[in-house]
């Protein structure tokens, strides 16, 4: 067997080569300008996908479809006190709230906050009602009626400003107004729901708006039936009516 000749080193494998080589390029990387470079890399990197997407949204309001964001300081919606350099046909006027349509907005400056308001259309319940009709009819009524707040300055200052309870005080409206209908109707059956919505939203919906600042969409009856004392009422005047017609019988007799 072959030995090395004396004073010369022995050949390494290549593999062990390679491998010394990586292990010296790693040691190289993670010591000094390699270990600074990859912190900046890494840094540069957080910033890009972290710290700028939340900056951007202290500059930027987004608000979605079916719903609006009125402009509050301290809790209190802000009143637009002089006109816009920019007038548009959404800008509000003076006296009006201000109010983002769905979309982005830019947030300057920081210090404004916002509040989202809900404009998707609700229903509400009216109270059972007992109604008279032109020919003496009394019906007990069950309704509802359908509304949305009116993204507008001047409305939705109406909305939040003005008004405590819209539910109550739309109610009110739109229950005095389907008993003015009611109480011009005749015979003991009421007309169909697309009759009364008309002439309920023809007699009531300027004022609901005028008043809440919301839009009157539609209104339904759910139930109606002539009531217990109206029906007592009319048996009994059947009953004495009988008793005339058996009288006058006799009498001919």
């Amino acid at each position: 067997m072959n030995s090395p000749e004396p004073g010369v080193s022995p050949v390494l494998p290549c593999a062990a080569t390679l491998h010394s080589g990586v292990m010296d390029m790693l040691f190289t990387m993670l010591g000094g300008k390699g270990m600074s470079g990859l912190l900046k890399t890494g840094t540069a990197i957080l910033t890009t996908l972290l710290v700028l997407p939340a900056l951007l949204k202290l500059f930027i309001v987004t608000v979605d479809e079916g719903w609006a964001a009125i402009r509050t300081r301290n809790g209190k919606p802000i009143i637009r006190n002089r006109p816009q350099r920019r007038p548009s046909a959404r800008a509000g006027a003076v006296g009006e709230v201000v109010v983002l349509h769905p979309g982005s907005h830019g947030a300057f400056p920081l210090f404004y906050w916002y509040k989202l308001i809900d404009v998707r259309c609700r229903a509400t319940d009216l109270p059972a009602r007992e109604m008279t009709g032109s020919s003496g009819h009394q019906h007990r009524v069950h309704a509802s009626f359908e509304w949305r707040p009116i993204p507008t300055g001047s409305d939705l200052r109406v909305f939040e400003l003005d008004v405590v309870n819209v539910k109550e005080r739309a109610s009110n409206i739109v229950g005095a107004a389907l008993r003015d209908v009611i109480r011009g109707l005749e015979g003991a059956e009421l007309p169909h729901n697309d009759e009364i919505n008309t002439r309920v939203i023809a007699a009531s919906a300027e004022e609901v708006r005028r008043a809440c600042g919301v839009e009157l969409v539609r209104v339904m009856v759910t139930g109606d039936a002539l009531t217990d004392g109206y029906l007592l009422s009319t048996a009994l005047r059947d009953v004495d009516r009988g008793a005339q017609a058996v009288a006058a019988l006799h009498a001919l007799n």
